[in-house]
């Protein structure tokens, strides 16, 4: 049927709070499920993370609920139990990112969950897993960032740096969101559910699989700023008026095309110390130093210019407000209980098939019943 929803039919139940899980059940929204969203009574704890969204919302909330109805539960009251079992022989997918064993705790266990709704795609979020040393520890995005080493390969020489977005909690949302459409297709073919176990250190870990390889290889990662740690030049030099470029060579190749186009140095192609990759980063503050006193004879348009000329990787270094006016900044409009709010729109473009977005619902606020 035309301007169908891929997922028109499917009806998630998400016991979801934060980011992570929030996170997976938005996409999931987006792309036509009925998410109900398990709330308590007072509300997710996200809708108080901070005031700075129309009518003193908060940012996290708004971005990771739209689409969603609001169903306010006591998970632990027997009226709560009940109505969520209800809910749960309707569903076709449940996402919940309770501590281990919270769910079990309230009757309603994983492994019962497959018995008695046999094609239950059951996705259950944590921290370190529900086995294992770590298993009862209580974890946050930033915890894991640090615990995972995340943080030791971020920042500056000086000291380790949170990554500036909640990225471990993004990411597990996402490999949640792919792990529940994969089962989905199974479940299309075989008729049967899954139960599926995320934790974000795990995905953080395959993530990390890079400097983890270099570390067991021999060569521990250093932090290195706004460089990369594998690939020369590829970092921010300052430009002769004082704004800043970033530049990224990827190749042999446009290294030859850079030095003759944009450093106005033949030579630099056929010096061993530059010639490759592993010579440049060998020889990282020489490379370094060598770009750096041509770019500094140049201004920002002309750096421009011989780098768009020399077909050279570049980017500004935006801040905020540079990306709020951004001319490639896509946007999308939700309706909140306190009005219309703009928002990123989300990466996938459907083409012929333009999609709508729909509301944030406050706490209890139902479509239907």
């Amino acid at each position: 049927m035309a301007g169908r929803l891929p997922l028109e039919g499917v009806t998630v139940v998400s016991v979801e709070q934060a980011v992570a899980a929030p996170f997976c059940s938005a996409r999931l929204a987006d792309a036509g499920a009925r998410v109900l969203k398990i709330e308590r009574p007072e509300g997710d704890f996200a809708r108080g993370y901070d005031d700075v969204v129309a009518g003193g919302q908060s940012s996290y909330f708004v971005w990771l609920n739209r689409g969603k109805e609001s169903v306010a539960l006591d998970l632990a009251s027997p009226d709560g139990k009940e109505a969520f079992g209800v809910l749960l022989a309707g569903a076709d997918v449940l996402i919940q990112n309770l501590k281990p064993g919270a769910l079990g705790r309230l009757g309603f266990a994983q492994e019962e969950l497959r018995q008695r709704f046999p094609r239950l795609v059951v996705c259950s979020i944590s921290g370190y897993g529900e086995t294992g040393p770590y298993a009862e520890r209580k974890a946050y995005d930033l915890l894991i960032q640090a615990e995972s080493g995340l943080s030791s390969v971020t920042g500056g020489p000086d000291e380790p740096a949170r990554v500036g977005i909640s990225v471990v909690d993004i990411a597990t949302g996402a490999t949640a969101h792919s792990a529940i459409l994969e089962a989905l297709i199974a479940r299309s073919v075989t008729g049967e559910g899954a139960d599926i176990r995320i934790s974000m250190f795990d995905v953080m870990a395959d993530w990390l699989a890079v400097p983890l390889l270099h570390q067991e290889g021999g060569r521990p990662p250093k932090r290195v700023g706004m460089a990369h740690p594998s690939i020369a030049p590829y970092g921010v030099f300052r430009l002769g008026d004082g704004t800043d470029v970033l530049i990224s060579i990827q190749s042999d190749r446009e290294w030859k095309k850079f030095a003759a186009e944009v450093l106005k140095d033949d030579t630099l192609a056929g010096d061993e110390r530059f010639a490759t990759n592993v010579a440049r980063v060998r020889n990282r503050p020489l490379t370094d130093a060598t770009v750096a006193a041509a770019f500094a004879a140049m201004t920002q348009d002309e750096a421009r210019e011989a780098l768009t000329r020399a077909d050279v990787a570049f980017a500004a270094v935006n801040d905020m407000a540079a990306l709020s006016a951004h001319p490639h900044l896509r946007r999308i409009t939700v309706d909140t209980p306190a009005g219309p709010v703009d928002l990123p729109a989300p990466a996938p473009i459907f083409v012929d098939a333009p999609r709508a977005y729909g509301p944030v619902p406050a706490i209890g606020q139902r479509a239907r019943t």
